[in-house]
């Protein structure tokens, strides 16, 4: 029964995470080619890419690629409704363990589905992916914690009203050596250059999405849209302390996305060990010092 009265709020959530998700999308392209001196797709472009995907054929390569591909997005999707949205989630809480906990499955989930179409560009694109994380996992993980001894809480909801009373309260300013740390991460989370050495068209033929046709694409559309949604929306609650309206938070979403597509539209690809190496010396250092004084503090 309190499945069944939870069921419209987890809907709503859901689509509101992919319609915001590949709205980031669309203004991020449109961004892109302004900075290229390009005039680029509509903002739109995305809702039209998935519609275009669902309404073709599509192949598949036996149960586990079904799965996977459902369960990468169920995780995500979980995920989102744990992270707090102007001050409200679906669930009632926002513990920062379960998100992050979560967050790994979704990735996961894709890793299963698309090792399973046999093409040796997915798995390799896959092991990039994972490799990656490990890099960028540890930084944030670490800022969070040093948030964690602050606050005295893992509540994310708890965090954000920490926050509350204005900027001169957001803890951007409490620990702008944690939010260096967690926006080099992020890029490398988000898969935007440098870090984008799992799909590199040119090297492996876009890696996990090389096999991904029809609807799996179109779902693999949706999970990244809902991958920016929990990340973005986790970097607001975190340092920006959340928001009282919903135009605010897409505000500050917008912001933390365009930032990194800024990064993404200058940078040039790392390789692998490149990328891994540049996360554990810069954000991982940044998030090290930040935990440190936080540390040092009580």
């Amino acid at each position: 029964m309190r499945f069944l009265h939870m069921l419209p709020q987890l809907l709503g959530v859901s689509f509101l995470a992919m319609a915001i998700g590949l709205l980031l999308m669309g203004l991020g392209r449109q961004f892109t080619a302004r900075l290229q001196r390009r005039v680029g797709p509509p903002f739109y472009q995305a809702y039209i890419d998935v519609l275009k995907c669902f309404s073709k054929g599509s192949i598949t390569h036996g149960f586990v690629m079904d799965l996977g591909s459902i369960m990468s997005l169920a995780g995500l999707l979980a995920t989102a409704y744990y992270v707090p949205f102007v001050q409200w989630t679906a669930t009632g809480s926002g513990s920062l363990v379960i998100i992050l906990y979560m967050m790994t499955i979704g990735y996961l989930g894709m890793a299963m589905g698309v090792s399973a179409s046999g093409n040796p560009q997915a798995p390799l694109g896959i092991s990039r992916a994972l490799a990656l994380m490990f890099g960028y996992k540890i930084p944030l993980v670490m800022v969070i914690l040093a948030m964690i001894l602050v606050t005295g809480t893992s509540d994310l909801l708890s965090i954000v009203n920490a926050q509350q009373g204005g900027p001169s309260h957001w803890f951007l300013l409490k620990f702008p050596i944690g939010f260096i740390a967690v926006e080099i991460a992020f890029q490398g989370m988000i898969g935007e250059r440098p870090y984008d050495m799992m799909i590199a068209p040119a090297e492996i033929a876009s890696g996990p999405m090389v096999e991904l046709s029809g609807k799996y694409l179109g779902l693999a559309f949706l999970l990244h849209s809902v991958q920016l949604y929990v990340e973005t929306a986790l970097i607001v609650n975190l340092f920006f302390g959340g928001a009282a309206n919903p135009a605010t938070f897409f505000g500050k979403q917008v912001f933390v996305y365009l930032t990194s597509m800024a990064v993404n539209a200058v940078m040039a690809r790392y390789r692998i060990e490149q990328g891994i190496a540049h996360l554990w010396k810069w954000a991982g250092s940044l998030a090290f010092i930040q935990l440190l004084t936080t540390k040092g503090g009580f």
